[in-house]
């Protein structure tokens, strides 16, 4: 689903992949056929329970944003409808989008650098005029530009040094050493700006991450909407109803400020992780990647309502490594028992704990004073913004390092194939942020930051 949660005039459902239109075609009544290239059609879906009144969008690949066949459905924007539609194509052989599957297929395919994804990636976050237009210059491919270019002039170097392996210098393809100097300062003046460009870059804001998890009704979107500004997450006793990643923002400091990004998510339950409704299998794979990557995770348990068997398995859910804090809620139901019974205190084991209750907002300050110093106490390694700047700053110091080295052989009277190799490891660093030589893990933590249908 494309478009944003809740009410509207219209809602989308976005496919891509070799098989959107074997997909949709069959679901689809348009008033002038299929069309055979890139158009708009009117017409009617078939969601299984009925019809309803269908613009559909036609981008076969590669001109499309993923570089593959995207059929876009701009549906009434009813979320029963928006959710009837969707589980029809489920149904029918699609698959979920995992957060930002369509910008890392865009990426994969060749459409966008790195540099870009992460440019769509700052667009849909921006807070302000300046963050927006700060996106707006790498969507626009600003620095990947300036990174392409220098990369050809590190490779046009590497180039003249192994070239010049083949000859010696009474062989007209012999380059002296002072030609490759030359060359090689006007490139290292050349990455030394690009480096002070990125070092003068205005740091762009990024939150620590607080993820809430548990068991489904253990209370945590009533404590969302107790600690977030402007939180408004459904609360019901019906387990499932969180199905999507909330947002907003907690703010640590009594005195305002210190603000952090709170997430509720869907509740961790085995039984419907193995289940075969793909709702809230799906639900949870979600809520399982934004708990990988958060700063402290806020373990909430129904302190009226726990057992110990129940704990054992939720503990299983909870990221290796990660700075866990207990939340023993609900304690206005069990007479305000700030403490589990021993069995149950065994199982949470030594990770600090708060008793708290959300519906009467008992605990909260100490809750508050706990996550503060627990996300102070450790680097936000959750904070994508503040990693993509200083990603493509340390790259750009590779590179240079990288360089010097080379020059500085040559200048000794080195071995060209050792210049050679200093001025490969210089272009390795520079391809590391067009995303050529990414590894895996960055990417998963890139993309992993967008939302669902972008």
């Amino acid at each position: 689903m494309a478009s944003p949660p809740g009410r509207a005039l219209r809602g989308i459902l976005r496919v891509s992949g070799p098989r959107a239109r074997a997909l949709v075609e069959p679901r689809c009544d348009l008033e002038d056929g299929w069309p055979q290239g890139r158009a708009a059609r009117r017409g009617r879906f078939d969601d299984g329970g009925g019809s309803q009144p269908l613009l559909l969008l036609w981008m076969p690949g590669p001109a499309s944003y993923t570089r593959e066949d995207v059929c876009e459905l701009h549906l009434p924007g009813s979320v029963p409808l928006l959710e009837r539609a969707l589980d029809a194509l489920l149904r029918a052989g699609a698959r979920r989008a995992e957060p930002g599957e369509f910008t890392r297929r865009a990426f994969h395919s060749g459409r966008l650098d790195l540099t870009r994804a992460e440019g769509v990636l700052e667009l849909v976050r921006a807070r302000s005029e300046d963050e927006r237009r700060a996106a707006t210059a790498l969507l626009g491919g600003g620095l990947g530009e300036r990174v392409a270019s220098l990369r050809d002039n590190l490779d046009g170097l590497r180039a003249l040094c192994e070239a010049s392996l083949d000859f010696d210098e009474s062989d007209t393809g012999h380059v002296d050493v002072e030609e490759l100097l030359a060359v090689g300062e006007r490139a290292r003046g050349a990455l030394t700006e690009a480096l002070g460009w990125e070092q003068a870059r205005p740091p762009r804001a990024g939150l620590p991450r607080v993820a809430l998890v548990g068991a489904p009704n253990a209370g945590k979107s009533s404590l969302f909407n107790r600690l977030g500004r402007g939180a408004a997450a459904i609360v019901s006793d019906l387990a499932g109803t969180t199905r999507d990643a909330l947002q907003a923002r907690w703010g640590l400091d009594p005195d305002g400020g210190g603000d952090v990004e709170l997430l509720d998510l869907a509740g961790l339950d085995r039984r419907d992780a193995r289940g075969e409704d793909p709702v809230p299998r799906g639900a949870q794979d979600l809520a399982r990647r934004f708990v990988a990557s958060a700063d402290l995770v806020l373990w909430v348990v129904d302190g009226s309502r726990a057992d110990a068997g129940g704990l054992a398995a939720e503990s299983e859910d909870l990221p290796v490594g990660a700075d866990v804090l207990v939340v023993w809620n609900q304690i206005d139901r069990i007479d305000g028992a700030a403490e589990p019974a021993p069995a149950l205190a065994a199982v949470l084991g030594p990770r600090p704990r708060v008793a708290v209750s959300a519906a009467t907002g008992v605990g909260i300050e100490a809750l508050r004073e706990a996550a503060r110093r627990a996300v102070a106490s450790r680097p936000p390694a959750g904070s994508l913004a503040r990693e993509l700047a200083g990603r493509h700053r340390i790259a750009l110091e590779r590179g240079l390092e990288a360089l010097g080295d080379a020059l500085a052989l040559l200048e000794a009277g080195g071995e060209l194939d050792l210049v050679a190799g200093e001025m490969r490891r210089a272009v390795a660093a520079l391809d590391e942020i067009s995303g050529r030589t990414s590894p895996e893990d960055l990417l998963d933590r890139i993309f992993a930051r967008f939302c669902i249908g972008k």
